[in-house]
């Protein structure tokens, strides 16, 4: 890549938060994640909401967003399965034009990296069984399935819990 196409991960912008919106809800709805009736997509759209209470990072390419997730600490409005200890991040969406250059692995990082910087034990999500590239690479990137912690949306749909240990002291 030649140094201007390099992709900068950062905190969201206000100015962000359309498009971050419109990405998250494509990507969901738009790869057959969650149904288009769900009311789970007014949450997926509603970053100015998420960013109230909780960390939205963005990865950009110049003006061009490529991806975006959700940092929430335990015990706030958006960590849904967070405990003490532990940071949670939700509602990654990877541009498809984006996929493949690392962008997902450049979020996962940075939120590895906050979780140490601020002495977190451990990340981690849930995912669905149809994010197949969202779990490879989370399984990449050492993530374990905790199935004691699996759930289930209101509509009854299974949802995966997976945890990444941060060791003392890395």
């Amino acid at each position: 890549m030649r140094e201007g196409d390099a992709v900068e991960i950062r905190d969201a912008r206000a100015g962000d938060f359309a498009a971050i919106g419109e990405l998250t809800v494509e990507v969901y709805v738009g790869e057959g994640h969650v149904n288009p009736r769900s009311p789970y997509i007014a949450q997926l759209a509603d970053t100015a909401t998420r960013a109230a209470s909780a960390e939205i990072l963005v990865a950009v390419r110049g003006d061009e967003l490529l991806g975006s997730l959700t940092m929430a600490r335990p015990g706030t409005p958006f960590a849904d399965i967070a405990r003490p200890g532990e940071l949670e991040f939700r509602m990654l969406a990877v541009s498809k034009r984006a996929r493949g250059l690392g962008v997902g692995t450049a979020l996962m990082d940075r939120v590895i990296d906050t979780a140490r910087a601020e002495g977190f034990d451990a990340v981690v999500l849930t995912t669905m069984p149809t994010m197949q590239d969202a779990r490879r690479m989370y399984d990449r990137l050492g993530f374990a399935h905790v199935p004691e912690r699996d759930w289930r949306t209101d509509a009854g749909l299974p949802l995966t819990v997976m945890r990444l240990e941060i060791a003392a002291g890395e």
